[in-house]
């Protein structure tokens, strides 16, 4: 028995674990006497006997409490149509739906799956996946507008994750309704960035597939990128409130760049420049976003990669590549801080040395923190190609170099087969390496695996 968040241990038989369920969920429903409840040994014992796990059996419990009726599905809407448009129009998780996308939809739509995100209340704003899928799931009452929180529908992995405030698996027979007992789930709570407070709920619906133990970390890392995009939300909302108060105010015209600069000090403030896959740059600051031209980018990233600051000379080999060039880099220095200052960007531009003050974040670098600490499908999701693609700097062409080497090596040694054929599809086409090694980490009935054969199949045609 599994007593965790998890519904199966690896290797265990799917079909003799959902018939000991049926078995247990049978028992449990006919039994209606109050000392299993009551009695905590008593439920340990009824635990242990019935391989269910104590997670889902007090999740029963509630459900017994709450009246649920284990025969019943939700027949109305909580939500009106028009209720539901307003959700969605206003909730915050819709601003952050195409991450959601891009890490769990396309992926279930291929394996056949369904993803559903709902509101705290365990109300469902969308789902979305599987056409065929879709529908089935429909006649349980498994669709927009309609709640599944554990006080409507008992247990099930998005309700009983919004009351457990966790993710938790519910495979089969697990779920209080005996009309769900054919289908498994995963599903995990949204926190608000700021406050904590969970805010809706992730879930993944489907056969067994949507219960196995690769999914757990697949929601994981949806959830860190999720959150993370709610928090540059909540960001770029700041910097639109901070611009219209600027606009409004003009008290303090002449306050020094430096102290505005130590104001805004905290890492997740300091002005961050986006390279990846990008060509001209983007710089991110208080008072928005701005291209930013090829050279002062490149600038930009070799002052990042030395916080404590560069010489005239230093500097401009990073960026030029040669010697003597400080007299080219001079007068390029003073064209960037007034375009800093122009754009009101809070960053000082000190010489002797040339050093950048607070400080700056690059995306690049967060994605090479990320792959150190493990975070390998977080890693992939913000990877948007290569460094400054077309920039012959010395400090873009290593950075890019770095980038992607230790992308493709964490690729290759850590990450999940579903990681993989993403990262092979992506960014590695023609890289037989990965493709080699995809097709002997694909679980053997994988419908993947036709596509990888052809496409090794088509590398060794071109090789030939």
């Amino acid at each position: 028995m599994t007593n965790g968040w998890h519904a199966l241990r690896r290797g265990e038989s799917v079909l003799e674990r959902r018939k000991l369920l049926e078995r247990a969920h049978e028992r449990f429903v006919d039994d209606r006497s109050p000392q299993l409840a009551g009695d905590p040994e008593l439920r340990d014992r009824f635990a242990q006997a019935s391989a269910v796990r104590t997670v889902v059996l007090e999740s029963w419990l509630r459900s017994r409490r709450l009246t649920i009726d284990p025969d019943g599905i939700p027949q109305r809407p909580s939500l009106s149509e028009a209720q539901l448009t307003e959700m969605r129009a206003t909730h915050p998780i819709g601003s952050v739906l195409p991450v959601v996308s891009r890490l769990l939809l396309d992926e279930a739509s291929e394996s056949g799956f369904i993803v559903a995100v709902g509101d705290a209340s365990g109300r469902l704003l969308w789902v979305d996946g599987d056409r065929t899928l879709r529908s089935q799931a429909e006649e349980m009452g498994f669709r927009a507008g309609m709640d599944w929180s554990e006080q409507a529908v008992g247990t099930s992995a998005p309700g009983s994750a919004l009351a457990l405030d966790h993710a938790i698996q519910v495979l089969g027979a697990e779920h209080y309704s005996r009309a769900v007992h054919p289908w498994s789930c995963t599903a995990a709570p949204v926190h608000d960035p700021g406050s904590g407070a969970i805010i809706g709920v992730i879930d993944v619906t489907g056969g067994d597939g949507a219960a196995s133990p690769h999914l757990m970390p697949l929601m994981e890392a949806t959830l860190a990128a999720v959150e993370a995009e709610l928090q540059l939300v909540a960001l770029r909302r700041r910097i639109e409130l901070d611009r219209g108060a600027r606009n409004r105010s003009s008290a303090a015209p002449s306050r020094s760049r430096a102290a505005t600069g130590a104001t805004h000090g905290a890492p997740q403030s300091l002005p961050r420049l986006v390279v990846l896959g990008r060509e001209p740059a983007l710089l991110e600051h208080l008072g928005g976003a701005e291209p930013v031209s090829g050279r002062h980018a490149e600038i930009l990233l070799a002052l990042a990669a030395a916080p404590q600051g560069l010489s005239a000379r230093a500097l401009a080999e990073a960026v030029y590549g040669a010697q003597g060039s400080e007299r080219t880099l001079r007068p390029e220095m003073v064209r960037l801080r007034r375009w800093l200052e122009r754009h009101c960007v809070e960053l000082d531009l000190s010489s002797k040395p040339y050093r950048l003050v607070p400080g700056i974040r690059i995306d690049a670098h967060e994605t090479l923190e990320a792959i150190g600490r493990g975070a390998h499908r977080l890693a992939l999701a913000a990877y948007e190609g290569p460094v400054l693609p077309t920039s012959r700097a010395p400090i873009a062409e290593q950075l890019r170099a770095s980038v992607d080497a230790t992308l493709r090596e964490a690729m290759l040694q850590w990450a999940g087969p579903d990681p993989l054929f993403a990262y092979a599809q992506s960014w590695a086409s023609d890289d037989v390496q990965v493709w080699e090694t995809l097709l002997q980490v694909l679980p053997a009935l994988s419908p993947k695996r036709a596509r990888v054969v052809a496409r090794l199949e088509h590398l060794a045609r071109d090789t030939s």
